[in-house]
C-alpha cells in the first residue's frame, strides 16, 4: 500500500477540529484558541455550517451528539431529534390521501431539536458565553461567504418553483431575484438579524447560564417559535414531490413550547478491545453495532482492507442489520425494542450463518419470539413501497446534481472535536434544508422534513403518532480503546452514514491505517434495503463502489452475484474523525471528496 494520502494526518496536542466545510473547521479552532473547550468550539462550528452550508443544515434541523465530558469522566448522548407535532396523527394525514409522507413541504416538518440540543451543550458542558459562539455565525450571515458550487446549483435548480410555489423562499435564496453564482459572496441577513435579536433578548439575563436558557425561550417560546407558529397556521403550499394541490402544516407553537432536548446514555458493543458508542434505536446507530456483531466471527485482519472478499462480507453483514433496523428499530418511549437480543451472541452466531460466498438479494430479518405480527405487517409495507427500478439515493452529496428539480434532497454535516483536557464530541447535524421547507418569513431559515422517516401503518415502531421521534438516520460515532476514551467519526450521508463508517472503523482497528489513510481507501455502500427517505424503495442485491478499487475487484464481485455500480472516483462519503491516544497526542483527518471538509490543528 502507498504511504502517499490526499493530505496529511493532522497531529498535535492543543485541540483539534474537523467538520465538513473548512470555514466552520476554523471557526472550531478559534473557539480553542480563545480558551474554549471542546463543546464550546462543537457550538460554534455548528452554527457556521447552517451558514456554510444551507443545503445541508439550518437552525430548523436536528442533530444528535455523543460526547465525552472529563469533569463527568461518561460519556452521553445529546438527543435534538424533535418528536411528531401534536397534530400529526394517522387520521390527519390519511385525510390527504398520502400513503407516505413527503420529503418535503409543511407536512414533513417535525418540531426542530438543533437549537436546544446546542444550547443544552452549551450550557451544561461549555464555558463560553452564547455571544463567543454565535458571533462567528452571524459575521458569516451578515457579510457574506463564498458560496458552494452545490448550494448555487440546488437554489438555480429551484428558481423557477420558489418564485411560483415558495415565494419566502425566493425572497431568502434568490437576492435580486437572481440564482447566486458559485463561489460568489453570498448573504443571508434575515438570519443574521434572527440571530442578532435572539443574542440581545438573552444578554438581558444575567449570568452565562441565564442568558443560554432565555436564548432557548425566545427560540421556542418567544419571537421565533411566534414567527413559526403564524407561518404553519396560514400557510398552504405545493411540496416538492408534486402532491395535488397545496398543503399546510401540523406543527404548531405549542409544540416547540413544549419541547427540550435530552441526554441519554449511549447504546454500546465491545469489539476487539474498543467499545463503540452510539445513539439508540431511536436513530440508526445500532445498526453499527450489529455490523460488528456479526464481523467479529470473520478475521478481517487478514483481508485486504479493499479488497472485494472485505468489501463482501462488509456489505452482506449490513444487510442483514438493516434489515433488522426496518422490523425493530423505533422511538422506546413508543415501542419497545430488543437491542439486547439483537446484539447478543447467540443472535449473531445464527445470523452470521446467513452471509455465504454470494450476494444475497433477499431482504432477511431476524424473526424474534413475540414480534411476529411486528415483521408481518413492516414487510408488507415494504413490499407495497417496492423496488425501485431507477436508483434510490438518499442524500448523498454525490448524486444531489442528478436529482429531478423540486425534489433535490437534503443531506448532513458532521463535526468530530477533541481538546487538550481530553473532552470529546462527535455530532452529525442536520435537517432544515433551503431546498425541502420553505423558508420561514422574518427568521431567514427553514424547518426540516424529518417526518417523512414515518410510516402511515398502525402498528409499527415507525408508526406515525404525535410526539415520537421518526428513527433518524443521523448516527455520530465515538469509540474508547481499553476503556479510554479515544476516536470521535461520523459522515453526512441518509442511510449510508453508518454504511461508511463501519469500513472506516475496520481499517482503523484491523489495518492499523492512520485516519488519512483510511479515509482516502476506497468507499462502498447498498441500498439493498429500504431507504429511509421519500419514497422508501430499495435496490436488492445493488452496490455502489468507487471504480478506483479497481477492475479485478469490481469483477470478483460482479461473480459473487453483486448488482455493481461504479460510481466516479472521489464522490462517495464525507467521513471525518478526531483521535486521542493515550500519551495526549491528538490526531485528525477529513475526507478529500467534494474538496469542502477540513481537518485542522495543532
Amino acid at each position: 500500500m502507498s504511504d502517499f494520502t490526499t493530505r496529511p494526518e493532522i497531529a498535535g496536542t492543543f485541540g483539534v477540529v474537523a467538520s465538513t466545510h473548512w470555514i466552520a473547521s476554523a471557526v472550531g479552532m478559534r473557539i480553542l484558541e480563545r480558551g474554549g473547550n471542546a463543546f464550546d468550539a462543537a457550538v460554534a462550528t455548528g452554527f457556521a455550517l447552517q451558514i456554510v452550508e444551507p443545503h445541508l443544515n439550518g437552525p430548523g434541523g436536528d442533530m444528535p451528539a455523543i460526547v465525552y465530558s472529563v469533569a463527568r469522566d461518561k460519556v452521553e448522548v445529546i438527543c435534538g431529534q424533535g418528536p411528531a407535532p401534536a397534530a400529526a396523527t394517522l387520521d390527519r394525514y390519511r385525510a390527504e390521501g398520502l400513503d407516505l409522507i413527503p420529503g418535503s413541504g409543511l407536512l414533513a416538518t417535525v418540531v426542530p431539536g438543533a437549537f436546544d440540543a446546542w444550547m443544552l451543550m452549551l450550557r451544561d458542558y461549555g464555558s463560553m458565553s452564547l455571544r463567543d459562539v454565535l458571533e462567528p455565525a452571524i459575521h458569516y450571515a451578515e457579510h457574506g461567504h463564498p458560496l458552494l458550487p452545490r448550494v448555487a446549483e440546488t437554489i438555480a435548480g429551484l428558481a423557477d418553483f420558489f418564485r411560483a410555489e415558495w415565494p419566502s423562499s425566493a425572497a431568502a435564496w434568490l437576492p435580486g431575484g437572481a440564482a447566486p453564482a458559485a463561489h460568489s459572496l453570498f448573504r443571508n441577513p434575515v438570519l443574521a438579524e434572527t440571530w442578532k435579536r435572539l443574542l440581545r433578548e438573552a444578554e438581558s439575563a444575567s449570568g452565562r447560564e441565564a442568558q443560554i436558557q432565555k436564548a432557548r425561550d425566545t427560540f421556542y417560546r418567544g419571537f421565533i417559535a411566534e414567527a413559526v407558529d403564524g407561518f404553519f397556521r396560514t400557510a398552504e403550499l405545493k411540496d416538492g414531490h408534486q402532491l395535488e394541490g397545496r398543503h399546510g402544516g401540523v406543527l404548531a407553537g405549542d409544540d416547540l413550547a413544549a419541547y427540550s432536548a435530552s441526554v441519554e446514555a449511549p447504546q454500546t458493543y465491545d469489539y476487539h478491545g474498543w467499545t463503540l458508542c452510539k445513539t439508540g434505536p431511536w436513530g440508526q446507530g445500532p445498526v453499527l453495532l450489529q455490523a460488528l456483531a456479526l464481523l467479529k466471527g470473520f478475521d478481517l485482519a487478514a483481508l485486504d482492507p479493499a479488497g472485494p472478499e472485505f468489501i463482501h462480507l462488509v456489505v452482506e453483514a449490513m444487510k442483514l442489520a438493516y434489515a433488522d433496523r426496518e422490523i425493530y428499530y423505533g422511538d422506546p418511549a413508543f415501542a419497545e425494542v430488543p437491542m439486547a437480543q439483537l446484539l447478543s451472541d447467540d443472535y449473531n452466531d445464527q445470523r452470521r450463518g446467513l452471509i455465504s460466498e454470494r450476494a444475497s438479494l433477499e431482504l432477511r430479518p431476524g424473526a424474534l419470539p413475540g414480534y411476529e405480527d411486528q415483521l408481518a405487517r413492516t414487510m408488507a409495507v415494504i413490499e407495497a413501497a417496492g423496488i425501485s427500478q431507477t436508483g434510490v439515493y438518499e442524500p448523498t452529496m454525490a448524486h444531489l446534481a442528478e436529482k429531478p428539480e423540486v425534489e433535490a434532497p437534503g443531506d448532513t454535516v458532521h463535526i468530530d472535536v477533541i481538546d487538550r483536557w481530553g473532552n470529546m464530541v462527535s455530532t452529525t447535524p442536520s435537517g432544515g434544508w433551503l431546498q425541502s421547507s420553505p423558508t420561514i418569513p422574518g427568521l431567514g431559515f427553514q424547518m426540516n422534513s424529518r417526518a417523512q422517516m414515518f410510516w402511515l401503518t398502525e402498528g409499527l415502531p415507525t408508526s406515525l403518532a404525535p410526539g415520537k421521534r421518526p428513527r433518524t438516520t443521523l448516527t455520530p460515532s465515538l469509540a474508547l480503546f481499553e476503556g479510554r476514551p479515544a476516536f470521535v467519526f461520523g459522515t453526512p450521508g441518509g442511510d449510508q452514514q453508518d454504511q461508511w463508517q463501519l469500513p472506516f472503523f475496520l481499517r482503523v482497528v484491523h489495518h492499523g491505517l492512520n485516519l488519512q489513510e483510511a479515509i482516502d481507501l476506497p468507499l462502498f455502500h447498498t441500498t439493498h434495503f429500504p431507504a429511509s427517505f421519500y419514497p422508501r424503495q430499495r435496490q436488492p442485491g445493488h452496490i455502489m463502489i468507487e471504480e478506483t478499487v479497481g477492475p479485478s475487484a469490481l469483477e470478483a464481485l460482479r461473480q459473487r452475484g453483486h448488482s455493481v455500480e461504479e460510481a466516479e472516483p472521489w464522490s462517495v462519503g464525507r467521513l471525518t474523525g478526531a483521535r486521542r491516544e493515550a500519551d495526549g497526542v491528538l490526531k485528525a483527518a477529513a475526507t478529500p471528496r467534494l474538496m469542502q471538509a477540513y481537518a485542522v490543528g495543532r
